[in-house]
C-alpha cells in the first residue's frame, strides 16, 4: 500500500458496505467481487467510478477480486473516509 492514502468520499463508503454486506448475506463470507460491484452496468458516474478504482488499484493495490469480507474490513477504517 501506498502511505499517502486519499480519502474516500463517505457515499462511495457506505455504498461499497452496504453492496458487502448484501453479497456476504446472499452468498456467504467468501464470495469474491471487484470494484465494479458498487456500480450498475451503465456507467452513469464516472467520478465515482474513478475514485474507486484508484482506491482498489492504486492506493491498496488489491487483485481484481477480493473477498467482499476484506473489502468491507478495508473500507470501514476511519482513515480511508472524508465527508467530501
Amino acid at each position: 500500500m501506498r502511505e499517502n492514502v486519499k480519502e474516500m468520499r463517505a457515499t462511495l463508503r457506505e455504498k461499497m458496505i452496504a453492496v458487502c454486506d448484501e453479497k456476504i448475506a446472499k452468498k456467504g463470507p467468501d464470495v469474491g467481487l471487484s470494484f465494479y460491484a458498487f456500480f450498475a452496468n451503465k456507467n452513469d458516474n464516472p467520478e465515482l467510478l474513478m475514485e474507486a478504482a484508484e482506491w482498489w488499484i492504486r492506493e491498496h493495490e488489491l487483485d481484481h477480486f477480493e473477498k467482499a469480507t476484506k473489502i468491507r474490513k478495508l473500507v470501514q477504517q476511519p482513515e480511508t473516509t472524508t465527508d467530501v
